[in-house]
């Protein structure tokens, strides 16, 4: 096959040959490896301290950004699309704050997220995400504590209130279930799922 230049192309200019003599041949036992077991290699020895610290630093950052006053929304948007102004205060009217908290609604167009602290400590972030599949979680003093799914945004605008006021003004961490929940050792700790 003749390259742009009209010069023939030799097996040494194919980057994308493997040219490697001498390969190992695959193991049986990799040979019968499930479908996934190339991706769980690939995430061996994955740091999922960081990857936990990456997660809430990101609500704190959009916090940080928003720069809510205590008892106040902030408003950020990530996109030029918006999402409607009825939806977003929709939102706010699920989520009454309390004069103890701050939050931020981030708006990515199609989607709204809240995402409330605390304050002054803001050891407690609450992650409300209304998308197709509606989600909750929170976290306190760093800690992931629940996680709750829901079949639609509407599931979670009704239930939105209960949360915030049960995770935002109950000490949780001295819940029987949060307490006594199993903690590997030299892992991290599990979710503590509620639904």
């Amino acid at each position: 096959m003749a390259n742009e230049e009209g010069k023939t192309q030799t097996p040494e200019d194919r980057w994308w040959v493997d040219r490697t003599e001498n390969r190992a041949q695959a193991t049986p036992e990799e040979r019968r490896a499930p479908a996934g077991a190339g991706f769980f290699r690939s995430v061996e020895n994955y740091n999922q301290e960081q990857a936990l610290q990456n997660l809430t630093d990101l609500n704190r950052k959009l916090l940080a950004q928003g720069n809510p006053a205590p008892g106040q929304w902030a408003y950020v948007q990530l996109l030029k699309e918006r999402c409607s102004t009825r939806e977003i205060e929709r939102v706010k009217r699920a989520l009454p704050l309390p004069p103890n908290a701050c939050a931020v609604l981030v708006d990515s167009g199609q989607s709204l997220r809240a995402i409330i602290t605390d304050v002054p400590a803001r050891e407690r972030i609450l992650e409300f995400n209304f998308i197709a599949e509606a989600s909750f979680d929170c976290w306190i003093r760093g800690e992931w504590i629940c996680e709750a799914v829901f079949e639609d945004k509407g599931q979670l605008l009704q239930r939105a209130a209960d949360l915030l006021r049960h995770y935002l003004e109950k000490d949780v961490m001295t819940e029987e279930s949060v307490v006594h929940a199993p903690r590997p050792t030299n892992s991290l700790h599990p979710a503590r799922t509620e639904w």
